[in-house]
Parts: structure tokens; sequence; C-alpha cells
């Protein structure tokens, strides 16, 4: 049984795909290997999932990006109707991070200090339509302020440490380092909860109420499989995901996790779905 994952090997993603491979392996007592296929924002992975048998054997490592692609690139699938929801892995938190030449020290400073700078905010992603993008682009819907999006092919660290850009919402476990450090400034995280990682970090959404999300993580499966094997799956999925050994290990990466029937796990879908596609929109967020 193969998991298609549409990243590189070797990034959090990818290591979790693994670490669930190998509890279904041994909890299933069949084995389960890890094809990469990465490219075109994930959607080489998933549109293979989408051709392939619904027999069980070719599942997806679903990804919070997978609810973001369809408003921003043309698809040869409909990753709502056409990937089953298996079971919900959990979410990665990001974290809003500024270079400490920024004044503001509080996210109230930071709206304040962009309303009096506009245009003259630079924001660092990880690429047109990413999730760091995604994320800044609904602060700057939800805050009324305008940063000016720089993204990047490689890493935006480089830039972001040298204060050539001043703004970036990445992975919590990508900045956790240089904020301990003091090379940044997290003014917030985008869970709806503070974080016990970043003590005194509080939640973007305790200013701007409603403001929440993750880069969540998730099995899928081509559309109808059969709901037996489904919640086999999903079960034995929810299992380890209630194993303290292994849900240690995920803490480990940053995973919050976040056991869904694959009923809600849809659900949670086509809610994020909607939400980051009014992002998009307002944002006016294209491939090029």
């Amino acid at each position: 049984m193969r998991v298609i994952v549409g990243l590189p090997a070797g990034n959090s993603p990818d290591i979790v795909a693994r670490l669930v491979s190998q509890w279904l392996s041994q909890r299933l007592g069949q084995p389960f290997v890890v094809e990469n296929r990465p490219g075109a924002a994930t959607g080489i992975a998933t549109e293979y999932v989408v051709r392939s048998a619904a027999d069980g054997y070719t599942l997806l490592l679903a990804l919070a990006g997978n609810a973001v692609n369809g408003w921003v690139y043309k698809l040869h699938y409909d990753f709502v109707g056409d990937i089953a929801p298996v079971a919900s892995i959990g979410g990665i938190p990001l974290a809003m991070v500024v270079n400490p030449a920024v004044p503001a020290k509080t996210i109230p400073e930071f709206i304040a200090y962009a309303k009096a700078n506009p245009g003259k905010i630079y924001m660092a992603s990880s690429g047109n339509g990413s999730l760091p993008h995604i994320f800044g682009a609904l602060f700057g819907m939800m805050a009324g302020v305008d940063l000016v999006h720089v993204p990047y092919k490689e890493s935006v660290f480089p830039d972001l440490l040298g204060g050539q850009v001043q703004v970036s919402f990445n992975p919590v476990p990508a900045v956790l380092g240089y904020v301990r450090s003091g090379k940044l400034r997290a003014l917030g995280v985008t869970t709806a909860r503070s974080l016990d990682v970043l003590p005194g970090v509080p939640p973007i959404g305790a200013f701007l109420p409603g403001y929440e999300g993750s880069g969540w993580l998730g099995i899928g499966a081509p559309k109808n499989t059969p709901d037996d094997i489904v919640d086999t799956l999903n079960k034995a999925v929810n299992a380890g995901l209630a194993d303290e050994k292994f849900k240690t290990r995920l803490d480990e990466l940053g995973v919050i996790v976040n056991p869904m029937s694959p009923a809600e796990f849809a659900k949670y879908i086509v809610a994020e779905t909607a939400k980051w596609g009014k992002v998009v929109a307002f944002a006016h967020i294209t491939a090029e």
C-alpha cells in the first residue's frame, strides 16, 4: 500500500507521512510505502491518486494546500469531489514573525505601524498561493493593512533575518530557533490558542476575532473507495493519534493532533476550501 506525498523527502509533512505509514504497517500487518511525487504545488501527487484505482492501495497525504490550489491553479481534478477524506492527522501552526528592526512588539502595534507606512511593509512567503502567502493575505484582509507580498523560490530566512523583508508567516517548527535566539520576534500564532513552545505569544485571533488557521495534514483516497476500507484506515490512524508515544513524536514535529471521523474530515475540508477561496479572491492571488 502506497502513501503518495506531493513534497520532496525530508520535510515535516514527509516525515509525518512516514511515521503514519510505519504505524499503519504495524497496526494492520501490511506494508505501507511512502512515495514522493513533488511538483505543481502537490498537484502531481494529488492527480496521481485521483486517477488511481479506488481499492485502498493508493493513498494521498492530504495537505492544507489542497484546499487552496483549486482557487489558484487550473487543475484537472476537483479535490473536494475526487478525493475521499479518510482521516485527519492534525495541524501545524504558523507564527507571524518580524525582523527585530520593526518597532512593533504586539499585533496592535504592528497594525498601527503598517497603516502608518502603507506599501512599505514587505511580507515574504514561499510562493504565490503558498500557505504563508494565504495566511498573510488573511491577516491583511482582516486588519485592513497593505502588506507588499514578496514570493521566494528559496528560503525566505536570509532576507527576513537581514531586514530586506519585514514580516512573514511560517510554520512554528521553522521559526522556533530564530525566535528563541532573538533573531526574529514572534507577534502571534495562527491557532485559536497560544502554544506551549512560544510562551507569551498570543493568538492573532485575540486581536482579529475569527482569524485562525493551521497547515493541516490528513489521509485521502480516490473517490468511491469502499466505506469499509475507509473506516478501517480511519480507526487505525485514530488509534495512533491516541497512542502517547506516537502522539509525542508528532508533537516534536510541531503537529497538533486532531483526530476526526471521515465525515467530520470531509466537512472540515469543505469549510477550509470555502474559507481560503474568499481570501484568494480578495487578495487577487494567482499562480504567476
